[in-house]
């Protein structure tokens, strides 16, 4: 162990560059530290002499980090929510807890959970601030370094989101998929068929992080490749789409009963098997050791809409 190479880095250092990591911003920075931007520049300056790193560069007008502050991001989170568990071992108590929470989802799969975190904002914790983020900007990488506590997604459950095995994944929500379409399209009054399926053209929602869908692999291996006419990135796009055109929407049946988008539109059952599907939970292992996040990680396994 190199007891004087860890003399020189301090807890500030190691804060300092975890909330610049979720920032790029020297000024936002010092307003979550409550010390002065010129305090932060220094803190930073210093750790990047102690790592041999710039740590972050400037684009334009916004700061990036280098590929080494990234590639760190995870361990320093790690470091630090074993501290905070260290610092934090009294019974957590949600009515006081005055610190924040951060999820990452799609716009739709807050439209489904939105009842049980107003709960959790207004009731549970009310003194806690709650970030939602889009998970196409905050997914897995988010999790890793710290940025988001938890992602909630839909997914098959065939296959999870990710194989790393840092991340835990867990169903809080069994749900089925059905293909959406305008009340006039000329399948609307018919029990839609394989080849009426395959024939039509589809809205797909874009998504960089997951594997190809499960049912999207059986459709293809068993029956046959669809006509993916238009992407779009969330559920309510796809489902304003099916309004205005014969486009057909194959999605979630929990959203397209509760979303206000899909009212007023065909719901059809898919004609061919294509496994289960569900909403999960996924979080950083290492970040389990912070009670507030051990408290918040129990009460969104719990989660019914």
């Amino acid at each position: 162990m190199d007891i004087e190479g860890l003399n020189r880095v301090g807890f500030k250092h190691l804060l300092a560059l975890h909330v610049m990591l979720d920032t790029c911003n020297v000024t936002k920075t010092a307003e979550l530290l409550s010390v002065t931007p010129s305090s932060v520049s220094k803190t930073i300056t210093q750790l990047r002499d102690i790592l041999d790193d710039e740590l972050f560069f400037r684009d334009g007008t916004s700061l990036t980090p280098t590929l080494y502050a990234v590639e760190i991001a995870p361990l320093v989170h790690s470091m630090l929510a074993s501290m905070n568990g260290l610092l934090n071992q009294a019974r957590f108590e949600p009515q006081v807890f005055e610190g924040r929470f951060s999820l990452s989802m799609r716009e739709s799969t807050f439209e489904l959970f939105a009842k049980p975190l107003a709960k959790l904002t207004t009731e549970l914790t009310p003194k806690a601030k709650l970030n939602i983020m889009t998970k196409a900007k905050f997914g897995f990488g988010a999790l890793h370094s710290g940025q988001v506590d938890f992602i909630i997604l839909p997914h098959d459950v065939s296959q999870p989101p990710t194989n790393t095995k840092e991340l835990v994944w867990e169903v809080v929500l069994e749900d089925e998929l059905v293909c959406l379409m305008s009340p006039d399209h000329p399948l609307a009054e018919v029990d839609l068929t394989i080849e009426h399926y395959l024939n039509s053209q589809h809205i797909g929602i874009a998504e960089s992080e997951l594997s190809r869908p499960y049912f999207e692999q059986t459709l293809r291996q068993q029956h046959g490749i669809r006509d993916v006419k238009m992407i779009v990135p969330d559920f309510g796009a796809a489902a304003v789409m099916c309004h205005q055109s014969e486009l057909l929407f194959t999605c979630s049946k929990q959203w397209a009963d509760v979303a206000s988008q899909a009212k007023g539109l065909t719901v059809k059952s898919l004609p061919f098997e294509y496994g289960k599907v569900a909403y999960s939970v996924v979080w950083n292992r290492a970040a389990i050791n912070d009670p507030a996040i051990q408290w918040l990680c129990c009460y969104l396994r719990d989660l019914r809409v």
